[in-house]
């Protein structure tokens, strides 16, 4: 009996250091794709079309602008992207610890290699909108793998964590909004309003993207069922759709009845099917949909 628990212990140690290993490589890898893409980003669309989306490759392509000096190229934006972050993780490592800096160092290196190696190449041609779009898509998907390898590549994030230490009162998203709005108000001083619109939305095509990637592309639908059929509804729901309901105790509070609420998740295309049948079995239900990121467990994703 005892070397049946021992050798289910040795098991489990080894699959749990198995499990660490794919995530790690899984984590290796989304990152070195994620700093890439957003090297594109800066490298062929924002540096060559002065679009500033703020962080401290916003700060490196001004600077870049303003050195530049006739048919000199300015100071790189990978060497000013790695200078500004330097005297910040030295900051970060006295003040927060080495397990806050450590992966921001890795994810701000391979960031500046790619910057280094990528040459300057004007994708979008001149077309601020292709600019704009493509740039957002890119941006936003390489973060977007940055976040869900549980790192960052330092910069306004890394900054904002210390300002908040000394500034409580304001959230790390508040100082990373303020910071950014500062920097996009420096590529509007110096390059323009044109510039400086296209970003804006170029920013926003980036949010939505970088969202769908850390929160995940498969949406499901959250349906609350009231009704005094509650039984048939629930009953059809499982026989026709093959979904699980949950039935939950609900009181109301105008009529003091004790009534069960329907509690079901199903895929986007099932919802119709759902209202449906609640609609067939009792017109007078009460029925709330709303949306819901990621579901996992049997019949939706799997578990990681």
């Amino acid at each position: 009996m005892k070397r049946q628990r021992a050798g289910k212990k040795t098991s489990l140690k080894i699959g749990i250091i198995k499990n660490n290993k794919y995530q790690n490589l899984l984590d290796g890898i989304m990152l070195l794709a994620g700093t890439g893409l957003a090297a594109v980003a800066i490298q062929c669309i924002y540096e060559p079309m002065h679009l500033i989306i703020g962080g401290f490759s916003g700060i490196s392509i001004i600077i870049k602008n303003l050195t530049a000096n006739g048919g000199a190229q300015g100071i790189p934006v990978w060497f000013t992207n790695m200078a500004l972050n330097i005297p910040l993780f030295f900051a970060a490592y006295r003040i927060e610890g080495r397990s806050v800096v450590q992966r921001a160092v890795l994810g701000t290196v391979l960031s500046s290699l790619w910057l280094y190696f990528i040459p300057t190449i004007n994708l979008p041609q001149g077309d601020y909108m292709i600019a704009a779009i493509l740039g957002g898509v890119l941006s936003g998907a390489g973060m977007g793998l940055i976040l869900r390898a549980k790192t960052t590549t330092g910069g306004t994030e890394t900054l904002a964590t210390l300002i908040h230490r000394y500034l409580p009162q304001y959230s790390t998203v508040q100082l990373i909004l303020i910071q950014n709005g500062i920097i996009v108000l420096g590529g509007l001083y110096v390059f323009g309003f044109r510039a400086a619109m296209y970003a804006l939305v170029s920013i926003f095509i980036s949010g939505k993207v970088s969202n769908a990637i850390t929160e995940g592309f498969k949406f499901s639908k959250v349906t609350y069922i009231i009704t005094n059929e509650y039984e048939q509804v629930s009953q059809r729901i499982m026989k026709e759709l093959h979904r699980g309901v949950t039935g939950l105790r609900a009181e109301g509070m105008y009529s003091g009845e004790e009534k069960c609420m329907l509690y079901c998740v199903v895929s986007p295309k099932e919802i119709v099917r759902v209202k449906e049948i609640v609609a067939a079995v009792d017109e007078r239900a009460f029925v709330i949909v709303s949306d819901a990121r990621e579901v996992f467990g049997e019949g939706f994703l799997r578990h990681f």
